[in-house]
């Protein structure tokens, strides 16, 4: 009699917040040349971290040192929203280095400003995933062996930049109209360069934890 085998459901979470860029009049040009707004930037990124990066955190810290590797998670940090917790919510990207401190978190490479670099060019998506990966070392202490792109766009073609780049496996949309028949459940891989495995985010399962649990 065979043993069923075991279902794993892979929790993967996205962290990014965009520069917000400032009213800028008619009259600004020619003469001011700063195009954020520093305020909104603060205020929402601080609001955020107290309800909810740093809440989140400490109950996923609690659950990984409570059942030691049997559960996992993995995020996907931009290398913006990085930037901005340099500069506003730092106790966040401590609550994020404890994570990796467990040995139970997955941080994913990207580009590092959460770009549409791959729809353009091969070398301008490789240099945006360098500076990515930089940080993660220096801010993170993780050097990423998967990646995702922005907004899990994903090719053959882009796939294998991403193999060529020495990333094991990637996330992207388990889209019913490219999969057909086929179940976004399973483990896939790239058909260029086959060591590089592509996992399919299930979209009924993500909208229902989005909609049902959030």
């Amino acid at each position: 009699m065979s043993t069923p085998q075991k279902k794993a459901i892979c929790l993967y979470f996205e962290v990014h917040q965009p520069f917000r860029l400032r009213r800028y009049r008619f009259f600004d040009m020619g003469i001011e040349h700063y195009y954020y707004d520093d305020f909104t930037n603060e205020s929402i990124m601080r609001k955020i971290a107290a309800h909810c990066y740093l809440p989140a955190n400490r109950i996923l810290l609690d659950l990984l040192r409570k059942h030691k590797g049997k559960f996992k998670v993995t995020f996907s940090l931009t290398g913006i929203v990085i930037d901005q917790l340099r500069l506003y919510a730092p106790e966040v990207l401590d609550s994020f280095r404890e994570l990796a401190e467990t040995g139970y978190v997955e941080f994913l490479g990207e580009t590092n400003s959460h770009s549409l670099a791959s729809l353009v060019s091969k070398e301008t998506f490789m240099k945006q995933v360098r500076v990515h990966n930089d940080k993660m070392v220096e801010f993170l202490g993780v050097a990423p062996t998967s990646i995702r792109n922005t907004e899990l766009i994903y090719s053959d073609e882009i796939g294998s930049w991403m193999a060529e780049m020495g990333y094991k496996a990637t996330v992207t949309e388990g889209a019913k109209h490219i999969l057909g028949w086929k179940s976004p459940n399973y483990l896939y891989c790239n058909a260029i360069n086959p060591r590089l495995k592509v996992l399919l985010r299930n979209f009924n399962l993500s909208d229902d934890i989005s909609f049902r649990f959030s």
